[in-house]
């Protein structure tokens, strides 16, 4: 059995996998992760959680892999990152295995989602034999997870992926990481819906300024929309121009504009550094279940 934890910021949620040839669920649990009680309190949140499903399933794991915010630092050994802030500089690997008695893998959530969706996911119901997979999240912010032959890629300083905060444009403004023009600032869906506001002097939804663009009714919306395309197909380039994969997954609330994937990919074929652009774009399959699946399949080997 394959044994998971993601954790969230209101929720820790775990599963059990009957295996990872067969991922059939065995059970599957959310608690709150009530992070407002500190770091300790979590980490005995995971322990409980880990309790009720050993209940529920009749054994307990030998190992679990967990999905968290933020990353490991592989030199110290501490979390860093996390908007948990809790987490960040703690040894939380140590110790978690102290209270729970066996070890742990852990990713963070965007590593998680795109070794989910590569494994379980919209990968491999497409059958693409696909060597090189970058999982993509957009939504509040902007992150994304490097899998290379079925392993996820997490570099020296435990960053691989982080297309985030590559540098994209200047009128992204202010990033919270203390650079400017950062991807998250100018393609997130906040910083999307605000560059809206800017232009119209209206605050609305990511949803309705798609539907006001593709109605054709709001200037603006167009406006907002082709800018999100644009450069989303130039960061989007600078990671195909560097590690090439066979295929891009994007999740998270902004990965459900369509146009993405279509004005998106046109964007991304005009600046990559290729006659064409044969990567395939797919839209995830595994919703809010990619996390805590990709948990698991921390400890598939």
């Amino acid at each position: 059995m394959l044994w998971g934890i993601d954790l969230g910021g209101t929720k820790i949620e775990g599963v059990v996998l009957k295996s990872a040839e067969n991922p059939e669920v065995l059970a599957r649990m959310r608690i709150p992760t009530e992070q407002e009680h500190g770091y300790e309190h979590i980490l005995s949140q995971i322990s409980k959680l880990i309790g009720m499903m050993s209940k529920e399933v009749g054994a307990r794991p030998e190992k679990i892999g967990i999905g968290t915010p933020g990353t490991l630092d592989p030199q110290a050994q501490t979390l860093k990152n996390s908007n948990t802030t809790c987490y960040n500089g703690r040894p939380f690997i140590t110790d978690l295995e102290q209270i729970i008695k066996m070890p742990i893998s852990i990713a963070n959530d965007a590593n998680c989602f795109a070794l989910a969706e590569a494994k379980m996911g919209a990968v491999k119901s497409q059958k693409i034999d696909a060597e090189v997979v970058f999982g993509v999240i957009m939504g509040t912010g902007v992150g994304g997870g490097l899998i290379v032959n079925g392993k996820i890629i997490g570099g020296k300083h435990g960053i691989g992926g982080e297309w985030g905060h590559n540098f994209l444009d200047e009128s992204g403004g202010e990033c919270y990481c203390g650079k400017i023009g950062c991807v998250e600032t100018v393609i997130s869906g906040p910083f999307t819906q605000r560059y809206y506001e800017s232009l119209s002097g209206q605050k609305k939804h990511l949803k309705e300024i798609v539907e006001l663009h593709k109605a054709g009714t709001d200037p603006n919306a167009t406006k907002t929309i082709n800018r999100l395309t644009h450069f989303f197909g130039k960061a989007i380039s600078v990671v195909i121009d560097i590690v090439d994969p066979d295929v891009v997954v994007i999740g998270g609330g902004v990965g459900n504009v369509d146009y993405l994937y279509t004005d998106g990919v046109q964007s991304a074929r005009e600046f990559v550094f290729n006659d064409g652009l044969e990567t395939t774009f797919l839209k995830p399959e595994l919703g809010d279940s990619a996390g805590v699946f990709g948990a698991a399949m921390l400890v598939a080997d």
